[in-house]
């Protein structure tokens, strides 16, 4: 199996991430956050701080940075700060100091004092449930049988019927690296060095907010240390340091700290989940509805679509309903985080799916089969290719599930249960463009804008690479992250491999035909010869062969390149697209102290073909650890005053090797040349999917108790 390129690098310490960039004359910003939720900010009084030991300059909403807000068609208009004096939520940032050091910026930063005009503030959830709105981007679905007048009617005609609501935590990315930027002005204009998952759509960004041409600013992020789609949009610091820099004209480097990354960046929604299911006695599905809540921040700037995501394609059911409403808070902004929508959309599905094999006294995994969708309901466009029945019946054998009693069993002072999830995730992929170009000494680089937060997009781009021009991987040298190469877009949505992989296949036909159409010219090699390449080699029909590094030294060039581009086409008029899985767990909950403690995990996945064994499973592996996470350890707590109760390491759980047993991961690898020419399906976000929801589930076969919200604390098992 392949390592990844970036490892030793990484585990030496040797990797350059965005902060760990010095220049000389460069000096440190530090970020000033509000301390109110809502409100408006009366006054700054910042004299002591402008005049305290090496501070250059104080910004606030009074005296800004120069900032416009820009906007994409991704994200919409996208909020920068310190533009006017509007407060929506505890931890937004007001304030922008700089000096000679971090140390003299951070402690002029605590002379800043703020007055405001403070507003009444909604911070709960629950509280508002009662002003839900609708979501502005996700549409009720309804999909009826022939002669079914509502979704009321198919659940009361069902002769089995389940209800229950489900929640999920706000929750943290809790990247590793913090959000940060060094930003440096020369003659040819801005280069900023900042951790982000798309750095031509960063140099964007920044050169919207700052008024300048696009062309003069070079985003680097070679890289990234976690960002789960924290880092999607540009953040905070980016902005602040890029402006500062080119109004002191030094170099400026901006880093939020631990607990600043809690409420200055963003974070995933919680949400509310109301679902409905009606079946035949034989476990047959008559009708699913599904509603859901999410917050928002003030602006409703994120939709977490957690019904669409989930039961909108899951199951096969001749009813179908799904709803989603916002509930607008002053809380720090929602974003896109790992599986959005699905990860905690398949939290309440799965477990009422669990509750509905319950009810009829029905194998889990069989009522799962039963309903097993060829198509989503209400659409003529069936999967490119699944292969779920599979996943269930090899994790089913792998994992010993045929000794699964219903009501679990004892070991010791230990209750053991075993749960079951499904975990489907939709196979996408975005715009993409990759150069390659073949060099005189037999070596080719393969460069793209992209970014590798930790997925392994850097090897496979060499291994496509190696595969597409028939030479050895280690003969290909991979580039990302510089916006200066052509555009690979964001690495987000598990489309990496299926994005970039694509326009590394189309880029090498072009080099190749570029290559011959050097060799045939006139004064070359095999000029005016029929010529055709074969594992890096310029052949002729008259048995001559060079090496294509050979002939580029024979026509005196250095090197040969071309671009090659692919995005979705036709194929989405013609199927729909999905990655699936099945996650199993095994969960042991003490009988005295009702401490959970997980003892196996499987996750069985379709991702099409894969590209790099040891990556791919790396990358499974996390995200089922995620799922666990938000099981048991995640989430954020949000006081009345808007404050983050556990807004650091510290206090905000995530698990440790400690909490993590031996997992198992096994792939069914057919290729779906449907979906691209690579055959690769996303595998990035799908492990997450579902593997709550079979903790829970696991949960309630070990102790008969049936937990309804995520994360599962001790007092949720305590006996009543």
């Amino acid at each position: 199996m392949t390592s990844r390129l970036d490892g030793p690098l990484k585990v030496t310490g040797q990797a350059k991430y965005g902060a760990d960039n010095n220049f000389p004359g460069m000096v440190y910003g530090y970020v000033v956050l509000s301390t109110i939720a809502h409100g408006e900010i009366e006054a700054m009084e910042v004299t002591a701080a402008k005049s305290a030991p090496g501070v250059l300059g104080v910004y606030t909403p009074f005296d800004p940075l120069e900032l416009r807000k820009p906007s994409s068609p991704l994200f919409g208009e996208m909020w920068v700060p310190l533009q006017d004096g509007e407060v929506t939520y505890y931890g937004q940032p007001i304030g922008f100091v700089v000096a000679e050091t971090f140390e003299q910026a951070r402690d002029a930063a605590l002379l800043v004092e703020v007055s405001y005009r403070a507003r009444p503030a909604l911070t709960s959830f629950q509280d508002g449930l009662a002003t839900a709105e609708d979501a502005p981007s996700n549409e009720d679905i309804t999909v009826l049988a022939d002669g079914v007048e509502s979704i009321e009617d198919a659940l009361g005609a069902s002769p089995v019927r389940v209800e229950a609501t489900y929640s999920t935590a706000t929750q943290n990315h809790a990247a590793m690296e913090p959000h940060s930027a060094v930003a440096v002005w020369d003659a040819d204009g801005l280069t900023i060095y900042s951790g982000n998952q798309g750095s031509d759509l960063q140099a964007t960004d920044v050169a919207a907010a700052l008024g300048v041409d696009r062309a003069s600013v070079r985003a680097l992020n070679p890289f990234v240390g976690g960002a789960f789609g924290g880092k999607a949009r540009t953040s905070v610091p980016a902005f602040l340091a890029a402006a500062a820099a080119k109004a002191l004209g030094r170099p400026v480097k901006a880093a939020l700290t631990r607990e600043q990354v809690f409420t200055a960046t963003a974070t995933r929604p919680a949400t509310l989940q109301k679902i409905s299911l009606g079946a035949e006695s034989d476990g047959t599905l008559i009708a699913l509805r599904h509603e859901s809540w999410c917050t928002t921040p003030a602006d409703r700037s994120f939709v977490e679509p957690t019904s669409h995501g989930t039961s909108r394609e899951w199951y096969a059911t001749q009813n179908l309903a799904v709803s989603q409403k916002i509930v607008p808070l002053n809380i720090p902004p929602t974003t896109f985080m790992r599986a959005p929508g699905e990860a905690p959309g398949s939290f309440a599905l799965e477990s009422a799916i669990d509750e509905l094999a319950a009810e009829l006294g029905m194998d889990p995994i069989e009522l799962r089969l039963r309903n097993n969708s060829i198509a989503p309901p209400g659409k003529d466009l069936q999967w490119s290719s699944k292969h779920l029945d599979e996943c269930f019946q090899v994790g089913a054998e792998r994992f010993g599930w045929a000794g699964r009693s219903p009501r679990g069993r004892t070991d010791g002072d230990w209750l053991v249960g075993m749960g079951v999830a499904t975990a489907m995730f939709p196979a996408l992929r975005f715009p993409a463009s990759v150069e390659i170009t073949l060099r005189a000494d037999d070596t080719a680089v393969v460069a793209t804008s992209g970014s590798d937060p930790g997925t392994g997009l850097l090897t496979v781009l060499s291994l496509v690479g190696a595969e597409s021009l028939a030479i050895p991987a280690e003969r290909i040298t991979p580039r990302l992250g510089d916006s200066a190469l052509p555009s690979g877009g964001m690495s987000g949505g598990s489309t990496g491999t299926a994005s970039a992989g694509s326009a590394v296949m189309i880029a090498a036909t072009e080099a190749i035909d570029a290559l011959l159409a050097l060799a045939s010219s006139p004064g070359a090699p095999f000029e005016g010869a029929e010529v055709t390449y074969e594992d890096g080699r310029v052949l002729a029909d008259d048995g001559r062969a060079m090496a294509f590094g050979e002939l580029l030294r024979a026509v005196g060039r250095s090197s040969i390149s071309a671009i090659g581009s692919s995005a979705p086409g036709e194929e989405l008029t013609k199927h729909s697209f999905s990655s699936f899985g099945a996650q199993f767990c095994e969960v042991r909950v003490h009988k005295w102290t009702r401490e959970a403690r997980l003892s196996r995990m499987l996750g069985v996945f379709d991702c099409g073909r894969i590209i790099n064994e040891k990556a791919a499973r790396s990358q499974a592996i996390g995200g089922m650890i995620w799922g666990v996470s938000a099981a048991l350890h995640e989430g954020l707590e949000i006081e009345e005053n808007g404050r983050l109760a556990n807004g650091d390491f510290a206090s905000y759980l995530v698990p440790v090797n400690a909490d993590i047993p031996d997992v198992d991961v096994h792939f069914v690898k057919y290729p779906d040349t449907l979906h691209n020419e690579v055959g690769a399906k996303g595998l990035g976000e799908i492990g997450t999917v579902g593997m709550a929801a079979a903790v829970a589930n696991a949960i309630y076969n070990a102790t008969g108790t049936r937990v309804r919200h995520i994360p599962i604390t001790i007092e949720d098992l305590l006996d009543d």
